[in-house]
């Protein structure tokens, strides 16, 4: 598109008053100002990135959806859906992690299965995870569906964490298929949880916990 012409009582521009000064400088100096221009660019939009909210939707059944911030996608392990992280100096802060949870047959409303499912499920965790300490358990709800939740501290990569697991199934009985969400938070992470009792009701667990979605 054609500029608009300058009319001559309203130049130079600065463009113009700076172009012989810039084309006069030496080529390092020219090359250092861009990268500082680029740098301050990609630290403008890192700063976005971590105050505005970011999304994440899967329509595939079981479909969810919900809304983070603060946090990063990262590569989700084996199985899993999707799996939000915050690291601070490497080492590993919050996490928020998607599975699938697949039930077996049964008769009823889910809500009166997922404590069944659970007791099997925390009894895989005791035996798999040696540092694994339950420290309570419960029926939840996350934006009305009923759910179950199990609260536990345990250790990974050596660093003690605050874990809450989440099983959500769809409200139809005899529904089957769900998704099992795992929070990870350090106790001594500045965002105040005090045990893994608040963790996903407070910090920036909360956010992706009380949005989520199940289709």
């Amino acid at each position: 598109m054609a500029s608009v012409p300058l009319k001559p009582q309203y130049g130079p521009t600065l463009g113009q008053l700076l172009a012989p000064r810039w084309r006069s400088s030496p080529r390092w100096l020219r090359g250092a100002l861009i990268g500082a221009v680029l740098a301050l660019a990609a630290l403008v939009a890192a700063v976005v990135l971590t105050l505005l909210p970011a999304s994440y939707s899967h329509p595939a059944p079981p479909s969810f959806s919900f809304t983070y911030r603060g946090l990063y996608r990262t590569k989700p392990p084996a199985g899993a859906y999707v799996s939000l992280q915050r690291r601070q100096s490497g080492t590993l802060t919050d996490s928020f992690t998607v599975w699938p949870l697949q039930l077996p047959p049964y008769q009823g409303s889910p809500g009166a299965e997922l404590p069944l499912i659970a007791s099997a499920y925390i009894a895989g965790l005791e035996r798999r995870e040696r540092d694994f300490v339950l420290l309570g358990e419960g029926r939840t709800k996350v934006n009305g569906v009923n759910g179950y939740s199990v609260f536990y501290t345990r250790r990974l990569a050596g660093e003690l964490m605050d874990g809450r697991d989440v099983l959500l199934v769809g409200e139809s009985p005899g529904a089957r298929r769900g998704v099992r969400i795992t929070m990870l938070t350090a106790p001594e992470d500045e965002t105040q949880v005090k045990s893994a009792l608040e963790v996903g009701n407070s910090g920036l667990l909360k956010r992706p916990l009380h949005g989520f979605e199940l289709g």
